[in-house]
């Protein structure tokens, strides 16, 4: 696996840990509904949160958060809806981001809360 894949396999675990910090519970990780991937599925109080994580070493070619294309918003939020109607939930939701820098040695993570919106 290439080293890049590696790094977002890492952001993902950090975005976990991150989260389960701040009091959220993990529902699910890496849940896929056709062609549509949501890295992770939380909670917090009564609120459902669709998570997209973006890893990158260094911002040479922008910020993670600018790797979102409209695209993939419509994907998560059909992924959302698929995961809301398998779970006969009917609750507040919203779409996170995390985004996750690698400079040096040093690792930046920024929690953008209803990054959609």
């Amino acid at each position: 696996m290439a080293t890049h894949n590696d790094f977002g396999t890492e952001g993902e675990a950090l975005a976990e840990q991150y989260l389960k910090g701040k009091g959220y519970s993990i529902l699910a990780k890496n849940y896929r509904f056709e062609k549509s991937e949501i890295d992770i599925i939380a909670k917090q109080e009564n609120t459902i949160i669709f998570v997209e994580v973006k890893a990158r070493t260094g911002n040479r070619y922008g910020f993670p958060e600018e790797a979102i294309s409209d695209k993939k918003k419509e994907k998560l939020m059909q992924g959302a809806e698929a995961y809301l109607l398998e779970n006969t939930l009917q609750c507040p939701i919203r779409f996170d981001v995390m985004a996750i820098t690698k400079l040096g040695n040093s690792i930046e993570i920024e929690h953008i809360e209803d990054a959609f919106f």
